[in-house]
């Protein structure tokens, strides 16, 4: 069996991977990437692409498990699913998860995701201004659109709440939505435009990132799972693959939804739970969006990409199966004509399914094993893995080279489970 030498090694090369590379390379480290498949290829190649510092209230708040019910009992247009189990790792976390549907679990998770947020909005901006990386990047906001005058209500009261944290927010009447966005349908009686916001096409930005990384000196080694690890006196000596054993002075752990199936070995608990999600990309329309939207009581995504757009939605508490349900993604195509005017026919490129690695609390996992003191975490990002991305690698590549980190991560430690 081979056996490699690495400085940092870091398993999986999707986008909270390939961020911690790119800042870890830029801070000196050599980074070596292994990944059971091909890296930048992972779950936000075909995500929204919306980079959202605005997005700072947890999905763990109160009111989420009744209206969850609600939308369970129309399945046809609910954006949110479940699997059936009776696995007591699935039933502690959906128990974990009811527990912290609560006003104090909103107030812990806002200043940790708020600071994540924005230091990602910033950090993006400047790395694809850096590398000149084409990928459609707009800054022109994320706009939500409502169709019904309760819906519009709790959007303002959240805009309200947004201000507060210093996030820039503004509400829009008919007649100034329709101004701002003249893809909108009548129907729509007005939004909520939070203009910090940016969007990108994920998948150019990832292939790009992961070009870059090569570039700078990563090792790469894809289609290679780690099949388990060697431990002894509370260190990490080898993390064990198809491909050999690799040796590395500090791990990092960024395996999205497979995250506590690489580390069942390890005896940590990471409640991690896997979310679907669905898109489908298709050609632009004859009225194309201006804007990154959120359709609000719909719960789904439109994003122009250049030449292409995208619908994304649904949440669906689910096992790592990909596969797509052609009913889900009819079903976020009817919720799109209900907002925004659309060809009759359009030219769909591609329809994808993905996994959004998701906490109980719905915060991510960045820091330090409290087991191991070369393995660092680095996953449960839920819908966020591309927005919060470039945030983490930089906190990530901190925590490796004993800096003080940008802010204060105890509130994401693991340990707090």
């Amino acid at each position: 069996m081979t056996t490699y030498k690495a400085d940092v090694l870091i398993i999986g090369g999707g986008s909270i991977g390939l961020n911690c590379a790119y800042y870890l390379l830029k801070a000196g480290r050599k980074v070596t990437i292994v990944d059971s498949k091909e890296i930048a290829q992972g779950s936000s190649a075909g995500n929204a692409g919306h980079i959202v510092p605005s997005h700072i209230i947890p999905l763990a708040a109160p009111g989420i498990v009744p209206t969850a019910i609600q939308w369970l009992l129309d399945p046809k247009n609910s954006p949110f699913g479940m699997k059936v189990s009776l696995d007591p790792k699935y039933v502690l976390w959906l128990l974990q998860f009811t527990l912290a549907c609560s006003e104090s679990n909103v107030q812990r998770a806002i200043p940790p995701l708020n600071s994540l947020g924005q230091l990602s909005a910033r950090n993006f901006s400047q790395l694809i201004a850096e590398e000149k990386f084409n990928c459609h990047y707009q800054q022109t906001g994320l706009l939500f659109l409502y169709n019904t005058a309760s819906a519009f209500e709790d959007g303002k009261r959240e805009a309200d709440l947004m201000q507060k944290y210093g996030i820039p927010t503004e509400v829009l009447n008919k007649s100034a939505l329709h101004d701002r966005e003249p893809a909108a349908r009548d129907e729509v009686l007005g939004g909520v435009h939070f203009t910090g916001d940016s969007h990108l096409n994920p998948a150019l930005f990832l292939k790009l990132l992961g070009e870059r990384v090569r570039a700078m000196g990563a090792e790469v080694f894809e289609n290679t799972p780690v099949t388990g690890f060697d431990v002894a006196d509370g260190t990490i000596r080898a993390v064990k693959t198809s491909a050999g054993n690799f040796e590395a002075n500090e791990i990092v752990l960024a395996a999205g939804a497979w995250t506590p199936a690489v580390a069942r070995d390890l005896r940590l608990n990471i409640p991690v739970q896997s979310a679907r999600g669905y898109s489908l990309t298709m050609s632009a329309t004859q009225v194309m969006p201006r804007h990154a939207l959120l359709l609000g009581e719909r719960r789904v995504a439109v994003s122009p990409m250049g030449d292409l757009l995208r619908f994304t939605g649904r949440l669906e508490l689910s096992n790592t199966d990909t596969t797509v349900n052609a009913k889900h993604i009819a079903g976020i195509e009817r919720a799109v004509r209900e907002y925004i005017e659309v060809d009759e026919k359009l030219n769909v490129h591609e329809t994808w399914a993905g996994l959004r690695p998701t906490t109980p609390d719905g915060m991510p996992i960045i820091g330090r094993s409290p087991r191991y003191r070369n393995l660092i975490l680095a996953t449960g990002h839920a819908m966020l893995g591309l927005s919060l991305g470039a945030g983490t690698g930089q906190v990530v590549a901190e925590l490796v080279n004993g800096k003080e980190t940008a802010f204060d991560l105890n509130p994401l430690r693991v340990e707090r489970f």
